[in-house]
């Protein structure tokens, strides 16, 4: 098939995906199931039909370093291009579209990012609508559920006839020259009610074709969205858990204050240490890359390197976060023991866990932190040092 004949793709990933809730675990089309981000089973779908040309995807002005990472692993990643989106998703597709002009393909598809079930079988019926005459092609799935009109008060005020009512999905399929030109209309003119592709069709004047859809190709909106389409992609239906321990102790000696999970606490003694000698992040540090195996904390941040002398620890905890991500992780727990005779942790705890959260980029309710004293026995009973054990809980998803 020449390149002229090839169809061309807009994936649009530029939305924020405030319904998905956890604004910490990044935009939706970002976050893990299966172990890989959604937009990356989108993508691979995509990226193996063989008759795909041009690929260009929309994404956020602020998630270059995200995409790259999410589509790192995928065979024919170097075949996508992004070009940033707009407010909205219409402005998103006008400005994807438009980085298609040069290559003008006969026919181009138009993808939600976070439809990451779409099928070969879909995308060809889109195709053979288009290729058998029409200028747009929706897939689509009648309504099964019946339909009720509420009123203002929250009462139903009548049932409505599924006769004839369709559910639209994704790809949306059109001859691009009339595709970018309603858009590009569209834009001038201030139109911007349109929900999806095929309404601006619509209101162009130009027929839409029905093609055959299918249940599962769902639109990942809520929480609970990418929870159920993690739980479909776990192959034996059960979550993978991991729990990783650290522990970690360092000397006192005279001071004038200590740093504990993130916190400075007026003392008479300071903790001595390449870095800031924080012993409680020290020991989450280790406990994170304990669940996936990547060494401890002096394998990413030796002593030996004095780039690191007197550094802050939450840039080592923040980086064994960001490993833990990448390797397709979930934080879900992440808890602190300090074994200390003095100073008091009690004063400190809530902004010791406050700090534990903003730095793993958790809700607090998943950060706890404790003390204990050593009844004046061993090294932490005489106040010759401070020791911490820390446990993390991760999830993660199939196929690492």
């Amino acid at each position: 098939m020449s390149a002229a004949q090839k169809f061309g793709l807009v994936v649009v990933a530029a939305g924020r995906g405030e319904r998905a809730g956890s604004p910490q675990d990044g935009p939706k089309q970002y976050r893990p199931i299966g172990g890989q981000a959604v937009i990356a089973h989108t993508l691979k779908t995509f990226l193996a039909h063989p008759d795909l040309g041009e690929v260009v995807v929309v994404i956020h002005k602020d998630d270059a370093d995200l995409f790259a990472a999410a589509t790192a692993g995928i065979a024919d990643a170097a075949r996508l291009r992004t070009v940033v989106g707009g407010a909205t998703r219409q402005a998103s597709v006008c400005a994807g579209l438009q980085a298609l002009s040069a290559a003008a393909p006969r026919h181009v598809l138009i993808h939600d990012a976070v439809r990451p079930f779409v099928s070969r079988a879909i995308i060809d019926g889109v195709l053979e609508t288009l290729r058998t005459g029409n200028a747009a092609a929706l897939p689509a799935v009648a309504v099964a559920d019946t339909l009720k009109r509420g009123d203002a008060k929250g009462d139903v005020d009548g049932t409505v006839s599924r006769a004839g009512l369709f559910a639209a999905q994704t790809p949306q399929g059109f001859d691009y020259a009339i595709i970018a030109d309603g858009h590009a209309r569209a834009a001038a003119e201030t139109q911007t009610e349109f929900t999806d592709d095929c309404a601006i069709a619509e209101w162009a004047g130009v027929a839409v074709r029905l093609s055959r859809g299918h249940p599962s190709n769902v639109k990942l909106t809520t929480a609970e969205d990418i929870a159920m389409a993690n739980e479909k992609l776990m192959p034996s239906g059960l979550p993978d858990v991991r729990t990783g321990n650290g522990y970690d102790v360092h000397r006192l000696v005279p001071g004038t204050s200590v740093t504990l999970c993130g916190v400075e606490i007026p003392h008479d003694q300071r903790l001595d240490g390449h870095s800031d000698a924080d012993v409680g992040l020290h020991a989450l540090t280790d406990a994170l890359l304990a669940t996936c195996a990547a060494g401890d904390i002096g394998d990413h941040f030796p002593p030996s390197d004095p780039q690191w002398r007197g550094a802050a620890s939450d840039q080592f905890l923040a980086h064994a976060a960001g490993i833990v991500r990448e390797a397709g992780g979930v934080i879900m727990n992440a808890d602190v023991t300090l074994i200390a005779e003095a100073p008091k942790i009690g004063p400190h705890r809530e902004a010791m866990r406050a700090s534990l959260a903003r730095t793993l980029g958790i809700a607090i309710e998943r950060c706890s932190v404790k003390a204990t004293t050593n009844e004046t026995i061993g090294f932490a009973g005489r106040r010759e040092g401070i020791a911490a054990i820390a446990t993390a809980t991760v999830v993660y998803g199939a196929g690492r």
